[in-house]
């Protein structure tokens, strides 16, 4: 893929509100109702009404639709709704739609959304039960045969090639599981609030998948969050300092398949990230070095240490070292591992807060954020900075 001169929409959209629900483990109600709770608290978080909003953003697995979730929160007309698809990975394509469709104006105000009771409900990590015949669930059967039946024995897959490759033993993951929980020991909103870890403790955790312990893995949550995007302009008259979208990308890579690409020329990377990293860094203008803080998608710990390195952040196989030495804040709000699982859009939320100056674990000084989205699938990112 060839670089491509910096686009139109850096500088022209931002994050003005953010608003979740509490992460628990049995909500005690449909995810519709908390999706509406997350919409709600989000424009009460930017000092707007639901009058306000005239376009809706989800993900493809939400069960919430927008003209649902528009007649339930008191939103009237919209003028634009989407979906992203590929699970994890819509997270950050969510804010690039909503920026790009206040960019072009099609749109005023747009609010992104993601609901459900992942662990009183579906729980992803179940595994496959049923598929309906699609294209997709026919490239499984060249896995589940095998017993390859859960995300994370997919993920074992590329973490076992990445070790052997490298010449790495598993406990190198246990630098992005501690550091995770050492940010949501201090997190109130963190589902393992003041519950650290050790790399002891990582080491000592059952096997899931080998080379995955149960501590490499994220959790199940029910809970929802959601992130309201306007123009900048209108930005800066809101209630909350803007947090700018800078630069906004999604990647597939070559013979890229969702969490199965077993087939490409190697497994000790993520193509679909390098994708998104070239667009980031030519668009933003940017580069590593300029970046604070990085929020990181941790569905599965060793795909941290590879997105680190197709950032370029560091080289291939040294992501674990990268990490043990605190070389970049990441994950600040305790992640997917120690915070809560929302499919990345509580990630998106912290990496606001920091530029804001609001976190609980706030990095002095930050200005400029990277965040990502699933992997393993088609993919997505952000970069966000403050207003100057």
């Amino acid at each position: 893929m060839s670089l491509r001169r910096p686009d139109a929409l850096g500088g022209r959209a931002a994050v003005a509100g953010i608003g979740a629900t509490e992460f628990s483990k049995d909500s005690g109600r449909s995810e519709l109702s908390l999706a509406v709770e997350a919409v709600r608290a989000a424009l009460d978080d930017a000092g707007l009404t639901p009058g306000d909003v005239d376009g809706l953003v989800t993900f493809t697995m939400d069960t919430n639709p927008e003209i649902t979730v528009a007649q339930a929160a008191g939103i009237g007309e919209l003028s634009y709704f989407s979906r992203v698809h590929y699970g994890g990975g819509a997270a950050c394509a969510t804010v690039q739609q909503a920026a790009l469709a206040v960019a072009a104006g099609v749109a005023e105000v747009v609010v992104c959304y993601r609901a459900f009771n992942e662990r009183s409900g579906r729980r992803f990590g179940s595994g496959v039960q049923r598929r309906e015949p699609s294209a997709e669930g026919a490239a499984l059967g060249w896995q589940l045969p095998f017993g390859l039946l859960t995300p994370a024995s997919w993920v074992a897959m590329a973490a076992q090639r990445y070790l052997h490759d490298h010449g790495l033993t598993p406990e190198v993951f246990g630098h992005v599981a501690v550091t995770d929980r050492r940010y949501a020991a201090t997190n109130p909103a963190a589902w393992f609030h003041g519950k650290p870890i050790t790399l002891a403790d990582h080491a000592a955790s059952r096997w899931i998948a080998e080379p995955l312990r149960l501590l490499d893995c994220c959790q199940e949550t029910d809970g929802g969050q959601a992130i309201v995007v306007t123009t900048t302009e209108r930005a800066r008259d809101l209630r909350r300092p803007p947090a700018v979208v800078l630069a906004a990308a999604q990647g597939a890579g070559r013979k890229q398949e969702a969490m199965t690409s077993f087939y490409r020329d190697g497994l000790s990377g993520l193509p679909e990230m390098g994708v998104v990293a070239r667009q980031l860094w030519q668009t933003s203008g940017l580069r590593p070095a300029d970046i604070d803080v990085g929020i990181l998608y941790d569905h599965f710990t060793p795909f941290v240490l590879m997105q680190l390195e197709e950032f370029g952040f560091c080289g291939p196989g040294e992501g674990g070292d990268f990490v043990a030495a605190d070389a970049l804040p990441i994950n600040t709000h305790g992640g997917q591992l120690g915070e809560a699982y929302l499919h990345g859009m509580n990630g998106i939320a912290e990496a606001v807060r920091q530029l804001r100056g609001t976190s609980v674990n706030q990095i002095p000084g930050a200005a400029r954020a990277l965040v990502t989205a699933g992997t393993g699938v088609p993919t997505s990112g952000l970069v966000l900075g403050t207003d100057t």
